[in-house]
């Protein structure tokens, strides 16, 4: 059986750290970290996750900003409030909640971010920092998949790696983090139209899945021992649970877990390092921005 790659446990300790370097930026500068969230529209889920991570910023000392706009706010008034939180000296990191309503550009508002506060990684001038591999906030699911590597002593030095999914916030990135000069991993990047995707996958010591097909990938994809990064978030039916549905990946853990050696849990896995590494990100920026360099 795999050993768990548990996220939760590990996004705790790292957020125990995160209170400690809190504190010691509010003893020797007089600053309080600060994140802010811009929510647009009343889409469930998002106002799930923003709930979520003002619980977990408060928690390690945080301030943190809710900006929470109607679905029909202007380009103008989400502009002139980002631009606002941009000059801000007590915001350090800013997220724009996604998704956004049809009128208006996600990649536009974004770029509106300063690139200092980008703490979620995905302006342009970020993503051509990650991808020059000069020193940036990293977009934080990637970020947080390799971190959990890291946590647990699994190197990716001349390995044989496979991200499934090609998406900004998670393939893309991933896939350019494993195989820069510091991680040295050899990627290939598939997809869900990629041809004999199993034939890849088996090669493969290391396989990172975000794609959101949910449990796509059972035992038949994976060569014994391999080290299976799951980063899907599926809903799915279920009898057993009160609500009548669960949380699934795009791996069958029950099958695939029996042949890995290490394996992450969803949920409890990569979900919980997201939001670490959004925590990371946002204690990094108040301490760079503050420096006086």
């Amino acid at each position: 059986m795999a050993a768990i790659l548990d996220g939760k446990a590990t996004a705790a300790r790292i957020e125990q750290e995160l209170a400690g370097q809190v504190e010691v930026l509010w003893e020797e500068r007089g600053v309080r970290p600060g994140l802010a969230a811009v929510l647009v529209g009343e889409h469930p889920a998002s106002a799930t996750y923003v709930r979520m991570k003002r619980k977990r910023a408060t928690k390690i000392g945080l301030h943190f900003e809710l900006h929470k706009f109607a679905a029909t706010v202007t380009r103008d008034e989400l502009h002139a409030t980002i631009v606002e939180l941009n000059r801000s000296e007590s915001v350090h990191g800013i997220l724009v909640q996604l998704p956004l309503p049809e009128h208006l550009d996600a990649h536009e508002v974004i770029d509106w971010i300063a690139p200092e506060k980008d703490v979620d990684g995905l302006t342009t001038l970020s993503q051509g920092l990650l991808y020059r591999g000069e020193p940036c906030l990293a977009p934080c699911t990637p970020k947080g998949m390799i971190r959990l590597l890291d946590e647990y002593g699994i190197t990716t030095e001349g390995k044989n790696a496979v991200v499934i999914g090609r998406s900004e916030l998670v393939g893309r990135p991933l896939a350019v983090m494993l195989s820069s000069r510091k991680r040295n991993a050899t990627v290939t990047v598939a997809h869900t139209r990629t041809r004999n995707l199993g034939e890849i996958t088996r090669r493969a010591e290391i396989v990172a899945v975000a794609i959101g097909r949910a449990q796509m990938l059972d035992a038949t994809y994976f060569a014994d021992g391999v080290v299976v990064i799951d980063a899907g978030t599926n809903v799915v039916p279920s009898k057993e649970s009160k609500t009548g549905r669960r949380l699934v990946g795009d791996v069958d853990f029950a099958s695939v877990s029996k042949i890995a050696s290490y394996i992450t849990p969803v949920p409890g896995g990569v979900g919980p390092m997201t939001v670490c590494m959004l925590l990371e990100n946002t204690v990094e920026a108040a301490r760079s921005i503050t420096s006086g360099g």
